[in-house]
């Protein structure tokens, strides 16, 4: 399970504060805790910023990379932010996200060529998103049809079924789970990943939400989340998880996170 650490969000107000104000240490901090947490790649996001994403996103890659090695995921919609963040990476940077929609497609692809980078796919055509299962894996095989003709290695794509609020739409969680069931059967080759904590929006309790949601993804086939990996609790639950569904030889890793601690 590839684990994305969420925190380095501009919608999050502490973020955006730091942003403004260029505080390379609060940022550093966020990073750093999400990298000792288990976070494989930290995700870096200014998008609130509009008009000054670019100059943002290309500050918060250049300060996240001052405190770690760890690869980045470059979250925006914006092409010239995308060029300047990728410019600015060392490493193999994930890309998010690329869409069906040919505009967006065809902006994004080249700068993903140039630099070599792994992407999420999001499942959305010029009709938007589609209500069902059998709409979002169409635009899917579209997607996934698209990206291997344009020399996309398989195991640079990574699919996401879309996680919607399930206050909004009691069965949007239902339809990811299927999406992702139905995509990794017809194209095992590609990895599923969501942004988790989408499914829990407007709801209390919103960490309990999202971890049980998680196991349950974990089970229809899920590779990757953007989630928050300072939750202990997501985190023991990954760990227990892919122990009882056959992904941790001989519970080694169970074992591990039991004796350090982290199973609490």
């Amino acid at each position: 399970m590839l684990i994305i650490g969420e925190r380095i969000n501009s919608t999050r107000e502490s973020i955006a504060q730091a942003i403004k104000e260029k505080n390379s240490s609060f940022i550093q901090q966020e990073a750093l805790k999400q990298v000792e947490t288990g976070a494989d790649y930290v995700d870096v996001n200014a998008g609130i910023f509009m008009e000054e994403e670019t100059k943002y996103l290309s500050w918060l890659v250049e300060v996240v990379q001052e405190a770690t090695d760890k690869p980045l995921c470059i979250d925006t919609s914006k092409t010239e932010a995308l060029a300047a963040a990728l410019k600015a990476c060392r490493n193999k940077a994930l890309v998010s996200s690329i869409t069906a929609e040919k505009v967006r497609y065809d902006a994004f692809l080249p700068l993903i060529k140039q630099y070599e980078c792994s992407l999420s796919a999001l499942c959305i055509d010029e009709s938007g998103i589609p209500s069902s299962v059998q709409g979002r894996v169409e635009v899917t095989n579209r997607l996934i049809s698209s990206l291997l003709a344009d020399k996309i290695a398989p195991q640079d794509i990574y699919i996401d079924a879309i996680v919607q609020p399930i206050g909004a739409d009691y069965k949007s969680g239902v339809t990811v789970l299927e999406t992702i069931k139905q995509i990794k059967t017809q194209h095992p080759e590609v990895q599923a990943i969501v942004g988790l904590s989408n499914i829990s929006f407007g709801l209390p309790y919103r960490r309990h939400l999202n971890q049980i949601f998680l196991v349950m993804a974990i089970q229809a086939g899920l590779d990757a989340a953007i989630l928050d990996p300072c939750d202990k609790k997501i985190m023991a639950h990954i760990t227990t998880a892919k122990a009882l569904l056959g992904q941790d030889r001989h519970c080694l890793n169970y074992i591990k996170a039991y004796r350090s601690g982290n199973l609490d």
